[in-house]
């Protein structure tokens, strides 16, 4: 009962279900993992086969606990600095790692886990040259598209007139239309517009795009790759905050007018994640940049009938300083604290195993595998040969973005871009907010 005890005393058990609580009052071995989307399922699926294999002992059976992502990362702090012993192991991210170091306790993954993912993506989960834990996810952004509406644009003559029509109307420039893979900014925010009912009434759909506006901070990851690609840095060398800059300025921009011109729903401004996918596996959306861990679900015909054939996938779109594509891997790693360091070392260096990668693919997750393993699934899950690519050629971190408080820059950001886009702060008031608050920040 003390684990559940100083679980109730974090204050997070209010959030969990009693289904939960049962897992978690069953096993020996707790892990807080990261709440919603393709991560959840793929440990889910990684949790059950370990549970199931015949040489695991009742001692090392472990349990699952989630809590809500919004303030996850303070609750996580929190229970974390308060000495907490209700998770053995707890969810660890690239940005974040430097954050909880001083809580946890480095890991050793065993030779072959460098064989299963390469020694690139385990520098992911290290800090100070330490070893924090297994990369179960990298995550970077693809720009979705349908397929099917673009090769109908590209092959209508009068479609090609009306998409002209409307990018000088709306982006002053006169356009035509281009495949994915050569768009740049601009040539995206046109096709956006195009497929929208209340700019084009002949639109096969009712928006263009899907933008994730909500006052989140992994908002800002996703919104961040195109001011990036106008050149745009959190801070130039010397370590000055740079975000009120042109770049950011035409990122911010551009997302607003798309959104007072309705290419993005209305609602918008309370989207995240979910909603992304939601209104994707409608039908009535033509593109979103949205997380690559989206795949599993967007492109399975089970999960989304209407659109998985025609949805297709590339880089997001280049600006003036070429493609960029955030990037950051998400991993598991041991609680200082845990009463159960024996068994969960255990799960963490069989979550390093090619079988358990494997595992944890086809059930959803996102891990950046080597070669020689990805090959292995890359019929059934096309997208992790494209992540190896894109992370490779257009990843990025952004200057002061493993720093201990880039994640309360994510939030200053949030907080103001939010704010602009919903007409709340004029844009020079949100960029000289933001910036006063990160120059706080990065002192």
């Amino acid at each position: 009962m003390n684990r559940l005890h100083n679980l109730l005393y974090a204050g997070v058990a209010a959030v969990i279900s009693s289904a939960a609580l049962q897992g978690i009052a069953s096993a020996e071995v707790t892990v807080l993992g990261w709440p919603g989307g393709s991560e959840e399922t793929a440990l889910r699926a990684a949790v059950e086969s370990y549970n199931a294999l015949p040489g695991t002992p009742a001692e090392d059976k472990v349990g699952l606990l989630f809590f809500n992502r919004d303030g996850f990362y303070d609750k996580l702090q929190a229970d974390l600095a308060a000495g907490s012993d209700a998770f053995d192991i707890n969810v660890i991210a690239t940005y974040s790692i430097g954050r909880y170091a001083p809580f946890m306790e480095p890991v050793d993954l065993g030779a072959d886990a460098e064989k299963v993912f390469g020694k690139p993506i385990l520098e992911t989960m290290q800090f100070e040259g330490k070893q924090y834990g297994v990369p179960t996810d990298l995550s970077l952004h693809f720009m979705y598209y349908r397929k099917d509406l673009i090769d109908a644009l590209m092959a209508d003559q009068g479609a090609k007139a009306k998409y002209a029509e409307i990018s000088q109307k709306y982006l002053g420039k006169t356009l035509e239309p281009k495949a994915p893979d050569e768009w740049m900014w601009d040539d995206w925010a046109a096709t956006a517009l195009y497929f929208t009912k209340s700019v084009n009434p002949d639109s096969p759909v009712r928006y263009g795009t899907v933008l994730q506006m909500k006052n989140l901070l992994f908002n800002m990851m996703v919104f961040q790759s195109l001011p990036r690609a106008y050149g745009a840095n959190w801070a130039d060398e010397s370590g000055k905050v740079t975000v009120d800059s042109p770049a950011y300025r035409a990122g911010l921009e551009l997302y607003k007018k798309l959104y007072d011109a309705g290419a993005t729903p209305k609602d918008s401004l309370s989207y995240e994640y979910p909603e992304t996918n939601a209104a994707w596996v409608s039908g009535q959306v033509a593109t979103a940049l949205q997380w690559n861990a989206a795949a599993s679900e967007l492109m399975n015909p089970e999960k989304a009938p209407a659109v998985a054939e025609d949805t297709a996938i590339v880089a997001p779109p280049a600006g003036p300083e070429g493609r960029k594509d955030h990037i950051h891997g998400l991993g598991l790693g041991l609680n200082k604290n845990s009463k159960q360091k024996e068994g969960a070392v255990r799960f963490l260096k069989w979550l390093a195993t090619e079988d358990a990668a494997l595992t944890y693919a086809k059930a959803g997750g996102s891990p950046a595998l080597a070669p020689s393993v990805v090959e292995k699934i890359a019929v059934d899950r096309p997208d992790l040969v494209k992540l190896g690519q894109f992370a490779g050629s257009y990843g990025y971190v952004m200057r002061g973005a493993t720093s201990a408080k880039a994640l309360s820059i994510y939030e200053v950001q949030a907080k103001e871009f939010t704010a602009y886009w919903a007409g709340q702060k004029s844009l020079d008031a949100a960029l000289s907010a933001a910036s006063q608050s990160m120059t706080d920040l990065l002192k």
